[in-house]
Order: C-alpha cells, then structure tokens, then sequence
C-alpha cells in the first residue's frame, strides 16, 4: 500500500529564470574619490577601459564559440559608504565621459542595492547562506561566520597557548585549507557595527554584485535586483529615488550572464581576491545553478562548476598623480 503525500504549493516556491548574456561586462566599479577628482578621472578611466573591453568581448567570443555573442556593459557608483553629489549630476557626467571614449553603459547600478533593493535584504540573504568549510583539525570552537563577521580559506592561528594538560604550545602559522605547496591565507571582514547598524563590507557587497551579474540571487524563488527600464528623462537629485538597477539601453543584451569580466584600477585587486573567497563558500540556490547549467550547455557555452571561477577581471595601472601619497 502506498501513501499520498501532500504539499502546500507554496511550501516549494519555484525557481524563476532570468534572461542571460554570455559575458556581463562591468566598466567601472568607482568611488567617491575617483568623482572628486573630476571628468578627467574618468575620462582616463573609460580610456583604459576601453582597451581592454575589445579584448574581453573577443575573448567571449573565442570561448562561446559563436559568431554572435550577447554582452551587456553595466556600471557601479558607490551610494553605500558615501552619499557624494546626486543622481542628477553625476550619472549625466558618466554617461557622457562613456560615450567619449566610445562605449555605451547598458545598464546602471547603485551599490545601496545590494544592501536593500525593493524591500528585499540580498546581502542578508547571502550570509544566510555562506556554508564554511572546517580545515582539517580544527573542532568547532570557533563561532561562524554570521556571528563573527569574519570569513578565511583555512585554518587561523590558535589562539589558546595551552593545552588540555597546560603545557604551553608553540606557535602555529595559519594553512589554507587547499593550499598548493605554501598558503595564502585570507580572512576577510563581511561587516563591522556602527552603533546599532551593520555595515557589510566592500568584499561583501562585492559578492552580491558578481551573485546578482552571474543570475544567482532568488528570494522565495524570484530574482533579486532586477533592471527597470528608464525613461529618459532627467535623473533625480536623491540615490532613494534612483532604482537599484537600470537599464539605460532599451536594446541591450540581458543584465545577468554565464561569465562576469570587471575592469578595475589596480587598487581593487585585494578586494576581488576577497570576493572570490566570499563566492567559493556560498551555497548558491540549487534551482539557479541548474538553470544556468541547462542553457549554458543547450548553447555549447559550458560554464566552470565553481561560481568564484566564473568570475574574471582586468586590472590596469592608474596615473600617480591622481591619487598622490598620504600627507603630500
């Protein structure tokens, strides 16, 4: 005799897809400093970028295979740490410092939004679901990383000098769990307290931003930061009234893809190697990774397994003299 099992519809919400390019290419990650600079800061920006964009967009090309490969562009202004200037003023002076140097910005992005974007928490979300991944010999004894705030790719140095008998131990160096010959250990700081807020870190917010670009951020099975289209119209003066993502071009290719390439100055690097190490312990929704690797291999543009390898970046040297040292 066999039994009937019944469950609520909602119990197991499905998981939505989302449309997806071959290669999201990120032209800029830029902060409050690079627009105090002025246009010029910019203007050497996208030059750069520039280079190195026919080079990704040929490497895609190579790598799917295909004649015809779909690649959006989008850009990051940072509105989460710093609140600098206005919508209004300083997305017309982006889009124009593009254009000079030849490009088209798909779609725009305010980094606020992985934070909160339409009511949803998508960093909350992501430390809900970071799973770390015990070195060998360690025992638990340390609290996770929801608790502490803090994320490494091994084991740390003990910190108790004794052990149970109360003999004093000898120093121990950290190890990466998967180190090849000698370690590079990382811990990496997710947020800090300010007050009674939480301010997730720019490694962290890092990570939502490639989860969001790759198409593997759902809550309750429906995709997360999603571009609304724009008017045209002019921009507002306040980031509240800006929506977390844009699409600027009505006939772009699709925000999310199989691949991420991001165009950074140099100064960035520590903190993309901190993402990677974010990404590599996130248990990204199941439902998401299938679609993706369903359409992916129907159109003969398999991605890697591992969602931090998915990831790539170009990172070029900045001119000295628009960052001189401290105290000059």
């Amino acid at each position: 005799m066999t039994e009937s099992v019944f469950r609520e519809s909602t119990a197991e919400p499905r998981t939505q897809s989302v449309p997806l390019s071959h290669l999201s290419l990120e032209l800029g990650h830029l902060y409050m400093e690079d627009f105090e600079a002025g246009p010029g800061r910019l203007r050497e920006h996208f030059a750069e970028v520039r280079v190195w964009m026919d080079a990704a967009r040929a490497s895609a090309a190579r790598r799917a295979g295909l004649k015809r490969t779909r690649i959006s562009t989008c850009f990051l202004i940072d509105d989460y740490f710093t609140r600098f200037s206005s919508p209004a003023e300083l997305v017309p002076l982006v889009l124009k410092e593009a254009e000079r140097a030849g490009l088209v910005v798909d779609y725009l992005a305010r980094e606020s939004g992985c934070a909160v974007a339409d009511r949803i928490e998508p960093a909350e979300s992501v430390l809900h679901r970071i799973v770390e991944s015990p070195p060998p010999g360690t025992y638990g004894f340390r609290p996770p990383a929801s608790q502490t705030g803090w994320l490494a790719n091994g084991r740390r140095t003990p910190t108790d000098r004794r052990s149970a008998l109360g003999d004093v131990k000898t120093w121990q160096p950290p190890q990466e769990t998967a180190a090849r010959n000698h370690s590079v250990f990382m811990d990496v700081e997710l947020w800090s307290e300010e007050g009674d807020r939480r301010v997730w870190s720019c490694a962290f917010m890092a990570a939502v931003w490639q989860l969001a670009r790759l198409g593997l951020l759902r809550h309750l099975g429906k995709p997360v930061l999603t571009p609304r289209p724009w008017d045209g119209g002019d921009f507002p003066d306040d980031w509240d009234r800006l929506p977390p993502l844009l699409r600027l071009n009505a006939s772009a290719a699709p925000f999310s893809a199989y691949r991420t390439c991001t165009l950074l100055p140099n100064r960035f690097l520590a903190v993309e190697d901190a993402v990677r190490l974010i990404l590599d312990q996130v248990d990204v929704d199941s439902g998401a990774l299938r679609q993706v690797a369903e359409r992916s291999a129907r159109e003969g543009a398999a991605v890697p397994t591992a969602v931090a390898q998915r990831a790539t970046y170009v990172f070029y040297e900045e001119p000295a003299d628009f960052f001189p040292p401290e105290g000059t």
